[in-house]
């Protein structure tokens, strides 16, 4: 797991590539705002906000699984993660 991980995603390209509500799969965008459960992106004309635990996702070719980062980026930012 590289540091990506460890750094803010605002303005971040992102995909989901998995998720348990199928017409999430594929959305890609901007992330634009992140609380501790959700993730906000923009794609094109419109914003979605997504649960972080029901989704795996990839930003800059790193796959991120979102139940993983149940927190708030300010302490995700600091916090020392166990390899997979």
């Amino acid at each position: 797991m590289s540091q990506l991980i460890n750094l803010p995603w605002i303005s971040r390209k992102m995909e989901v590539v998995y998720s348990t509500d199928p017409t999430l799969v594929g959305v890609s965008g901007t992330v634009t705002d992140e609380t501790k459960r959700t993730i906000r992106v923009q794609t094109g004309s419109r914003e979605i906000t997504m649960a972080k635990d029901t989704i795996r996702f990839t930003i800059e070719d790193e796959d991120i699984d979102g139940s993983a980062v149940g927190q708030r980026s300010e302490e995700r930012i600091g916090k020392i993660y166990r390899r997979s």
